[in-house]
């Protein structure tokens, strides 16, 4: 048996390196997104300059260990197996509902997860020790701390109201002071703005960042507490003057304080958050460490762990390897760039694409407020209107190359986020950095009018979203980990082989479907760079593109519907009936999507050239979702016929139709060819193969109708679902024609 604990333990410590890069993935959005988005400075710089913050920050954490050791269950109560029982469930827990936030883009707190996982599958374990207590002596308080759980909720609460109110506040005064041709109001302004920056992120860091570390004795942390009054004003001053002879020097003081405030995030990200990653792996080492040394004898079953009431002293390697883990995954991993593209999607200042759909929530909110933004600058002197309205004028906006918001916003994001946590740390408020830092972003965003009336209630529903996932984490964790405690409880050695064979293999298919949902959104790149140039030449010519793209791409889609629909009607095929219905809402979602991208883009061309084009740029999206509809009507009456069992087609029938629905079949795929490569000199025998094709489907149905009159009455129901598929069929020919000819018209120079 110490042979398979010591197994135990070397899966804790593998579970741990994937909670690292998970939990990196997850975070990272924490102190990158305001850089990134912004483009402070280069990807690489960045990325940098927050590897640097995060192992100076792990290197020095060691204080935050306790509360895997004896924050949240009461480990005198607990035998050792039991305890392995708690560890080895809140591991595999952690790195499966990171690893799913990741994959879904949505950032959340690893502290909550690991909090909720400990509390699940202590809660678990003190049950059964309460049931099977014979002396009735046994309580919850004897065997959980519920205090850190309750703790957590108010925090999310906390952090939500408190961060957002403050963004939209700070950065209106913000944007009054700079305006978003900031260039233009630095003289004096930039020195005192820089300075308040600069002493708000060294008092986060002072008060946040390295409050735990090691070399943070006691006596330091108290004069630190003590001379807080001297500090701050010394601070401000010196940064102050700092700043201004910056200024000075024609140095972009903003992209200092962005840097600035993403070194310090990283590292106190690294610094407090470690425990969330390797606190239970190391745990459970100590655990057996104390066990094989004193218990052997004893028995895991009867061994009491009270050992872990003492300080945890955690070996330097194990810091600094973790730090090494973090700093990889923060260069490699995809999927923490799918959590940052989330935060800045929805903070983004300019118009683009809309990663959420709406909400009736949604709705009723931006309803509201837009009636009472109304009801307030309606009884606002006008004159007073017009200069706050010429301090919002984002025509004049100055942004850096590909960057989603300017500078400004992005220092006070970093600011603002690191005083609040410094303030809320002080003042003994579990404000959570994962949520302040978001709240803070969408707080700014809101007041700097990124948020129009053509995307907030997307922007809510996103938000909205986020902050649901938040509780969402909370719940799923005391509840998955309740579970796989039980199990492995009562399973033993078979369900704790069973339970890791899973989630490796749910890592595994993770990581495969977020790599192809990767593939599947590479299109994406060309939107961008539509939105991000300013070459109104240039945008008009990657519309064209994209509008090839995505219409072949229709057209593709609708060659293999009408074969699918065609071949399981006639060899009554239910299945393929029920993934083609499901394929067309799928369709019917991404067609929505591209047409919104595309009209967005198609604001930007040239006035003459968008006149011009503009009735054949609607034809042809009309038309594609004129498609839909129409496969629509086509498979849901073959659909019911087949599933109730009916009739199928007579085999006369379906000879005269596979035979013309053949040359369909061929037509489609030419037109798709002329769309795709712009080459429209088929057009004329394309257009007119069309239009005979249709008589044809019409003589059909003609056909059809006289042996309807004249014929077997036994086949009715299937006479009139073919009557239907050829009046579709007929229908779908006529606006492929339409299709192809917008396409000509608005391809052509």
């Amino acid at each position: 048996m110490e042979l398979f604990y010591l197994g135990l333990i070397v899966f804790l410590f593998l579970l741990a390196g994937f909670d690292l890069v998970v939990g990196v993935s997850n975070d990272a959005v924490n102190f990158l997104n305001s850089s990134i988005g912004a483009r402070a400075a280069s990807f690489k710089l960045v990325l940098i300059i927050a590897a640097v913050g995060i192992l100076c920050g792990s290197m020095f954490s060691n204080g935050m260990m306790e509360i895997a050791r004896h924050g949240i269950f009461r480990p005198e109560q607990f035998y050792y197996t039991e305890l392995m029982c708690i560890f080895i469930a809140v591991m595999i827990t952690d790195v499966l509902l990171l690893d799913m936030f990741n994959s879904l883009g949505l950032p959340t707190s690893t502290t909550v997860s690991l909090v909720f996982e400990l509390l699940g599958g202590t809660f678990a374990l003190a049950l059964l020790k309460i049931f099977g207590d014979t002396t009735d002596t046994l309580s919850f308080a004897q065997l959980l701390n519920t205090e850190k759980a309750l703790s957590v909720i108010l925090g999310i609460f906390l952090s939500i109201a408190i961060a957002f109110f403050f963004g939209i506040l700070v950065q209106y005064i913000a944007r009054l002071i700079f305006t978003f041709n900031y260039k233009k109001n630095l003289k004096w302004t930039i020195g005192l703005f820089g300075g308040i920056a600069a002493t708000s992120i060294v008092y986060f860091m002072l008060i946040k960042g390295i409050k735990d570390t090691s070399f943070m004795t006691p006596q330091f942390k108290a004069w630190i507490n003590d001379n807080a009054g001297m500090i701050v004003p010394v601070c401000f001053v010196a940064f102050t003057l700092l700043m201004q002879i910056l200024h000075w020097l024609r140095v972009n003081v903003f992209k200092v304080i962005v840097l600035m405030g993403t070194f310090a995030l990283a590292m106190a990200f690294a610094g407090n958050d470690l425990v969330n990653f390797i606190g239970v792996p190391l745990a459970g080492f100590a655990s057996y460490l104390d066990f094989t040394t004193n218990g052997l004898s004893t028995g895991a079953d009867s061994y009491l762990m009270g050992a872990l009431n003492g300080p945890a002293q955690t070996p330097f390697y194990f810091l600094f390897l973790a730090g090494v883990v973090m700093v990889v995954a923060l260069f490699k991993s995809k999927k923490a760039r799918n959590v940052m593209k989330t935060e800045i999607e929805l903070a983004r200042q300019q118009e683009g694409d809309e990663m959420f759909g709406s909400s009736a929530l949604a709705r009723s909110l931006v309803r509201r407020s837009t009636n009472f933004t109304n009801n307030v600058t309606s009884n606002m002197p006008d004159r007073l209107k017009r200069w706050i309205d010429s301090r919002f004028n984002k025509e004049e906006a100055i942004l850096e190359k590909d960057a989603s918001f300017d500078l400004v916003r992005a220092s006070v994001n970093l600011m603002l986020a690191g005083l609040l946590i410094a303030l809320g740390t002080s003042l003994k408020l579990p404000l959570s950095t994962t949520y302040v830092t978001f709240m803070v972003a969408m707080g700014t965003s809101l007041s700097d009018r990124a948020w129009g009336r053509e995307s907030s209630v997307f922007r809510i529903t996103g938000v909205m979203s986020v902050i649901g996932g938040w509780f969402v984490t909370a719940g799923v964790a005391f509840m998955v980990c309740f579970a796989m405690t039980m199990v492995l409880y009562y399973g033993g050695i078979i369900a704790t082989v069973l339970l890791i064979a899973l989630s490796i293999f749910i890592l595994m298919r993770s990581n495969r479907l977020f790599r192809k949902k990767l593939e599947n959104e590479k299109t994406d790149e060309l939107f961008k760079a539509m939105m991000i140039s300013r070459d109104t030449a240039e945008i008009w010519t990657m519309l064209k593109q994209h509008t090839r793209e995505s219409l072949s791409g229709i057209v593709e889609f609708a060659k293999d519907t009408f074969s699918k629909t065609t071949d399981a009607f006639i060899c009554e095929d239910l299945r393929t009936f029920r993934k083609v219905y499901t394929d067309l809402d799928a369709q019917k979602s991404l067609l929505k999507k591209v047409r919104r991208r595309e009209l967005l883009a198609m604001r930007r061309v040239d006035t003459n050239v968008a006149i011009e084009k503009n009735t054949w740029f609607h034809l042809a999206n009309n038309n594609a979702e004129q498609l839909i509809y129409c496969f629509k009507r086509m498979v849901e009456p073959c659909k019911e016929h087949i599933d109730n069992n009916f009739n199928p087609l007579p085999e006369k029938d379906a000879k005269e139709f596979q035979a013309i629905s053949q040359l369909l079949d061929d037509v489609i795929q030419r037109i798709k060819t002329s769309i795709e490569t712009s080459n429209y000199g088929e057009y004329p025998q394309l257009y007119f193969t069309c239009k005979n094709l249709a008589e044809e489907f019409a003589r059909l149905r003609r056909t059809q109708i006289e042996r309807l009159r004249h014929g077997d009455k036994d086949n009715l129901n299937v006479s009139l679902v073919y009557l239907n598929l050829l009046q579709e069929a007929q229908e779908l020919t006529r606006i492929l024609r339409h299709l192809l000819r917008a396409s000509r018209k608005f391809q052509s120079n």
